[in-house]
């Protein structure tokens, strides 16, 4: 009951005196929040200025974010919400998420992706997939992957083996990724068939940390073309849905 009365009056304050998001973070105020964050031993990705006047967003791995006052004393946690009247509220942390997923998956060429996908001229939409080959629900969407292609739907897979970089998971995906032919290795090992036993260099650890940053904590986990992240299993009917393929 109090976070919600505290995040509350952070949104008042948000409505009552507007934005400072402009402002630059002097380097004594710096100085004091990267003393606090450093005691604190946080995963700190980012400092940065945000529309709630006396504080600075510090964003984490893994894609999370806190609030921190310019004296670097106090810090909440939770998501920032903008209020206009008249207008939806607007989550002003996800946004900030969303634009760093996307930054994050358009750096990865897709080269080094699995990719399946219609005709280029027959593509309307493209979804990035974080995968497991021994998940059960990454099988499940997988069989939806033609009717997704017959939508003008792009599905592009990056690797995340839940269990790890030391598992067999891992192993199976490397070898699918080191394959020849990658689109049929993948699907026989989704299929639970055994696949030729391949190393060469690869990019699934790669894969495994950026989805770590992200913020994937399950697979299958969806990343929109606008960065915004989708946990777990859709049909093909919903996920063109989301995409704005079909209404």
């Amino acid at each position: 009951m109090v976070y919600k009365i505290v995040m509350a009056l952070v949104l008042v304050l948000v409505f009552v005196f507007g934005t400072h998001a402009d402002e630059p973070l002097d380097a004594e105020n710096r100085a004091l929040i990267d003393a606090r964050l450093r005691a604190l031993e946080l995963p700190v990705i980012e400092v940065k200025p945000v529309e709630l006047p006396g504080f600075y967003e510090v964003v984490l791995d893994g894609n999370q974010s806190l609030y921190i006052t310019q004296d670097g004393r106090h810090f909440l946690t939770g998501d920032l919400y903008r209020m206009i009247p008249g207008l939806p509220l607007v989550n002003v942390t996800e946004q900030g998420r969303n634009q760093h997923r996307r930054a994050l998956i358009d750096a990865v060429h897709e080269s080094e992706m699995v990719v399946f996908s219609p005709p280029a001229e027959e593509v309307k939409a493209t979804v990035n997939v974080f995968t497991d080959v021994d998940c059960g629900w990454c099988q499940k969407f997988h069989r939806e992957v033609p009717e997704l292609n017959r939508l003008g739907i792009s599905v592009r897979y990056l690797a995340y083996p839940r269990a790890g970089v030391d598992s067999k998971s891992y192993d199976k995906i490397v070898s699918a990724w080191c394959s020849d032919e990658r689109q049929e290795a993948l699907t026989l090992a989704k299929l639970g068939e055994e696949i030729e036993q391949r190393t060469c260099e690869n990019p699934v650890a790669a894969h495994y940390r950026l989805g770590r940053e992200v913020g994937v904590n399950g697979t299958p986990s969806l990343v929109l073309g606008n960065g915004r992240l989708v946990p777990g299993y859709l049909p093909a009917d919903k996920l063109a849905q989301q995409l704005g393929v079909i209404n």
